[in-house]
């Protein structure tokens, strides 16, 4: 079952992928944009169909809040008046829509978490990836996704050789301590053949600092939705990925890797 389970998810990987880098590299900054903020629509609808189960009103408020964020925040620029009304009301907003649709209140707290957050986990966090690509360039995406991708493999292959101290069986039975290490040494590798490569304005040491950090923020992204699956009881996030899961099973270190990138690149790249 896992042999047949891999074998989906590298031919997924293998006909994604090359569309994926060719949007990203030939196409505009503005189109590029417009397919995360697809995924934002998609993710969210996931977040908020296991959070909300049942309550269509609640799935649509959620999703269209995502969707408001992402694209202020991509196109407001440094329009202060709107970002400050966007980090005001989509939390007001949050609170007050579980309040009114509360009908089993031992969730009721994770809903009014996750109205208020769900908006910025996916919508927010996950267009720091459109703002690197019009900001600073494809190149700087492709470093987001190769420390995700490449310390997906390496946890995934020297966790399955390797791993027997679990990392953290409460949140993530499969996780294990040599996983993690695996992970940490492919976001490293991705790191440094940025720097020696496509990204030639990144330093050599910039670029294993981002690829070290990177792996590490990407693994804690992946328990934080390892987590709020836990919580409401479910393996996957959604199926529309054969063998991958769900967008934001896909996306989970994403989320962490790419604003952290996108705040190293702001701060110590740029401000050079």
């Amino acid at each position: 079952m896992a042999s047949s389970n891999l074998t989906i998810r590298v031919l997924t990987s293998v006909v994604a992928v090359p569309l994926l880098l060719g949007l990203l590299f030939c196409g505009s900054s503005l189109a590029w944009a417009c397919l995360l903020f697809a995924a934002t629509l998609a993710a969210s609808f996931e977040l908020f169909a296991m959070t909300a189960r049942r309550d269509r009103l609640q799935q649509i408020g959620g999703i269209t809040s995502s969707l408001a964020v992402a694209t202020t925040v991509y196109f407001a620029g440094n329009n202060a008046r709107a970002l400050m009304t966007l980090c005001l009301l989509v939390p007001l907003v949050g609170f007050l829509v579980p309040l009114f649709r509360a009908k089993d209140i031992t969730v009721a707290g994770l809903q009014l978490a996750t109205f208020a957050a769900g908006p910025w986990y996916v919508g927010g966090l996950l267009t720091t990836a459109s703002l690197l690509r019009r900001d600073f360039g494809p190149g700087w995406v492709l470093l987001v996704l190769s420390v995700a991708w490449l310390a997906d493999t390496g946890g995934y292959f020297v966790g399955r050789r390797f791993g027997k101290a679990k990392l953290y069986p409460l949140v993530s039975p499969n996780k294990t301590w040599a996983g993690l290490c695996g992970a940490v040494l492919g976001s490293t590798v991705a790191g440094v053949v940025a720097a020696l490569t496509y990204l030639p304005e990144l330093p050599l040491m910039h670029g294993i600092v981002l690829g070290l950090v990177g792996g590490i923020v990407g693994q804690l992204g992946d328990l934080v939705e390892s987590l709020l699956k836990r919580s409401v009881g479910v393996k996957d996030s959604g199926s529309i990925i054969p063998g991958h899961g769900g967008i934001l099973d896909r996306i989970d270190a994403v989320l962490f890797v790419s604003p952290f990138t996108y705040l190293y690149a702001l701060w110590a790249i740029s401000a050079r």
